[in-house]
């Protein structure tokens, strides 16, 4: 078999010409027959001109397609003319051939499974799981057809893997804008920075505000329905999503007006200055029911508020703050308005079918210590009302001194330990004075407090005193209001 045609040769040779080399042979017929792609100086060098080496410009192997040579004896690739390139000729395409194309095998359907009642019956749970594997799911998707005892189980068993899974939110984690921030923070200080309890405030209407960006008018209008306590009795009132975002402006032009900023209610009187009074004051003033145009005035009022506290360098704290029939300190009251937009938030977000999570554990801990603080003097308030149930080992004691304790223990998010005097709001909790313990997930007891649960339905662990556990548990309910 020839090794290709040399330059010159006019196409005629036979296989014994003397110029014909053998495989591993240089191109005078010298070498070991045995040796591929080296010549007597070593291993084959590809940049040598003649190099026999596999892809060079030497020899090739049989039936390998000549190159041309230019008239000018010049190779086209610039290589010795006495050994012409390797140029491989184009491949082919079968449907250019006119053969028949092969016939491809198609896979034989395996027989479907036949299986006893009992086994496809114990296979549902897997089936429920999606744990089945093809063929089990067939045969027990065909048994569903016509079982009807096995349908109803099935739909069952498929409604409890639901509920199994827990719907999570498209949101990012409450806690992360405040490690992002005290990154920053901590590498560049701010020129003015915020107080520290107002911080709460500053992400609760962050996240809300993140919620509301992407409503529709649907989700705008959307109803919701207000619930808090009054008088022991669960109370509620329907609006929309925008009725509650104009609640919350209304709300926190309390502090607005306490900090001399201008007050949302512009002329509009309130009935009362407390904030069910401004509410539905400003709920009636509105000549067609509130839409996503109230969202813009009240997030700027939000700025407004954190913007002023900040300049003030955080000496306005102890500026009080008035609701109508109680008074707070701008510090807790900015706190307080933090867990009202978060309730609030939950509320919106329960009415478009759409997961909230709670604070950071840090800021609900704030809040959480914001109502344990409130409970002795609601306590007493209640008592004078005639609420809160006779108790027969009360006895008065001398401001700052110990009376008899409830200790409340916080689990969960935000935990803790508080210790609630319960005879007087001057007194000062004590362990030793301790007659009743209650321990409460944190996220549940801020939901008592915003008149979400009803005390006596409370998840609550209880020790000792009844009649005192009973006491603080209503009178944590009763701090809820529109």
């Amino acid at each position: 078999m020839s090794d290709g045609l040399e330059p010159g040769d006019d196409g005629t040779g036979s296989a014994g010409d003397a110029h014909q080399s053998a495989p591993g042979a240089d191109k005078h017929g010298n070498g070991d027959p045995t040796r591929t792609g080296t010549d007597e100086h070593g291993p084959a060098d590809p940049t040598r001109p003649g190099a026999g080496g596999a892809g060079s410009a030497g020899g090739g192997g049989p039936g390998d397609p000549v190159a041309p040579v230019d008239p000018a004896g010049n190779s086209p690739h610039g290589t010795d003319p006495h050994h012409p390139p390797r140029i491989p000729l184009p491949r082919a395409s079968v449907e250019d051939t006119g053969r028949p194309l092969p016939v491809l095998e198609e896979p034989v359907p395996s027989a479907p499974l036949v299986l006893e009642h009992r086994v496809l019956k114990a296979l549902l749970g897997a089936w429920a799981l999606a744990a089945c594997s093809a063929e089990e799911t067939a045969a027990v998707e065909d048994h569903l057809g016509v079982c009807g005892a096995c349908a109803d189980e099935a739909l069952r068993l498929r409604g409890a893997v639901g509920l199994l899974q827990r719907p999570e939110s498209l949101d990012l984690d409450p806690g992360l804008r405040t490690r992002v921030l005290d990154g920053c923070l901590d590498r560049r200080p701010p020129r003015i920075p915020m107080p520290e309890w107002a911080t709460p405030y500053d992400a609760e209407t962050a996240r809300l505000d993140a919620l509301l960006q992407d409503f529709g008018d649907a989700e705008w209008h959307a109803p919701v329905r207000l619930r808090w306590f009054d008088a022991d009795e669960a109370t509620s009132r329907r609006t929309t999503v925008a009725g509650v975002i104009a609640h919350l402006l209304s709300v926190d032009g309390l502090v607005a007006v306490a900090l001399g900023l201008d007050d949302p209610m512009g002329e509009v009187p309130a009935d009362a200055p407390t904030p069910a009074g401004r509410t539905e004051a400003y709920w009636r003033a509105s000549h067609f029911p509130p839409t996503r145009s109230v969202r813009t005035p009240w997030r700027e009022q939000s700025h407004d508020l954190v913007r002023t506290v900040s300049f003030t360098g955080g000496t306005s704290g102890k500026l009080e703050v008035a609701y109508g029939d109680f008074v707070l300190p701008l510090h807790d009251a900015m706190l307080d308005r933090a867990f009202e937009c978060w309730v609030h938030a939950e509320d919106i977000a329960e009415a478009v079918d759409y997961p909230y999570e709670p604070p950071s554990p840090r800021h609900l801990n704030r809040m959480i210590d914001l109502a344990a603080r409130v409970l002795p003097a609601v306590l007493a308030e209640r008592r004078q009302k005639g609420l809160a149930s006779p108790t027969h080992g009360r006895h008065l004691v001398s401001a700052g001194g110990p009376g008899r304790t409830l200790r409340l223990e916080i689990e969960g998010l935000g935990g803790g330990e508080w210790l609630i005097p319960l005879d007087s709001p001057a007194a000062v909790g004590s362990a030793e004075h301790e007659v009743a313990h209650v321990a409460l997930d944190g996220v549940e007891f801020c939901r008592l407090a915003a008149g979400h649960v009803p005390p006596a339905e409370a998840a609550a662990g209880q020790l000792g005193d009844r009649e005192a556990i009973r006491d603080v548990l209503f009178a944590a309910a009763s701090l809820s209001r529109m």
